[in-house]
């Protein structure tokens, strides 16, 4: 080993930042978790990270950009977009995932606040991209079903997503019906029929 290697090891590129970003990311899941998204700020964040504020606000730049990137990474690992070769098996593992992922006290604060309105434009704006991001992303299992032939080419990947997954948020946040665990399959199985009857 040369004299130079160790000091590339210590010095290689995202090590510390990677380190920095998990932990700044987690403190403010953890954040959004328990108390939402309005209580949220950058010094509880920097806190619980063991970072300082600067730090934070040098790489995200504003509340509204961390909470942003802090429910995109927690969904990102929560619902991670299948790929199983089928439109049916794709939609339900990514339906049991939103499920479960419901469960979670992240994911339970995200859908609560998500239902509520938000009269500050820049949080507003966050979760619109946030809720886009997402669409965009899962869209892809709409899209491989399509170049697949399993479903119409002119098929909307987003209301059949909304459709999908909007029975699932509202049994979590209003508690009225348990998600049953068979649950994800008989959405899946309602609007593959649904597109599907079109052709």
């Amino acid at each position: 080993m040369t004299e130079k290697e160790p000091e590339l090891v210590r010095r290689r590129p995202g090590g510390r930042a990677a380190r920095v970003r998990l932990a700044v990311l987690t403190a403010a899941m953890e954040v959004l978790a328990e108390e939402g998204i309005a209580r949220l700020t950058i010094a509880e964040v920097a806190a619980r990270a063991g970072v300082n504020e600067t730090t934070v606000y040098r790489r995200w730049g504003s509340r509204e950009k961390l909470v942003l990137d802090a429910m995109l990474a927690g969904s990102h690992e929560g619902i991670p977009i299948p790929d199983t070769g089928a439109v049916r098996t794709d939609l339900a593992a990514f339906a049991r995932a939103l499920a479960e992922y419901l469960t979670t006290p992240t994911g339970r604060s995200v859908a609560r606040e998500a239902s509520l309105s938000s009269e500050d434009p820049h949080l507003a704006a966050a979760w619109q991209t946030f809720w886009q991001s997402r669409l965009d992303q899962a869209g892809t299992i709409i899209s491989r079903a399509v170049e697949r032939g399993e479903l119409p080419a002119d098929t909307d990947s987003a209301l059949a997503l909304e459709l999908l997954c909007s029975p699932l948020q509202t049994r979590s946040l209003l508690g009225h019906r348990p998600i049953e665990p068979d649950l994800p399959e008989r959405l899946t199985d309602l609007v593959l029929d649904g597109l599907r009857k079109r052709t």
